[in-house]
């Protein structure tokens, strides 16, 4: 799963693809031209479906998936606990 970060940059990206500006997406969904900014930025907190009439706005999807949890390897756990000299 992405980020929020994440997300904005694939947003804009395909906005731009598209050819449309934050403008024309604001005007389209009834969100704030600001709002439609803090998402491709990664900062926009608000609620679930504002983020699902911009990106369905530029032709993405959510798409969830299953978390997957990985550990360390050895030299990475020895160097997060190693004392400087």
């Amino acid at each position: 799963m992405n980020n929020r970060e994440e997300i904005g940059k694939k947003v804009k990206v395909s906005r731009k693809q598209l050819g449309f500006t934050q403008l024309q997406i604001a005007q389209s969904t009834g969100i704030n031209k600001t709002t439609i900014s803090e998402i491709e930025n990664g900062l926009f907190s608000g609620s679930f479906d504002i983020f699902e009439r911009v990106i369905d706005a530029v032709g993405l999807k959510f798409d969830i998936t299953e978390k997957k949890h990985t550990l360390p390897d050895w030299n990475e756990i020895d160097e997060l606990f190693s004392e400087d000299d």
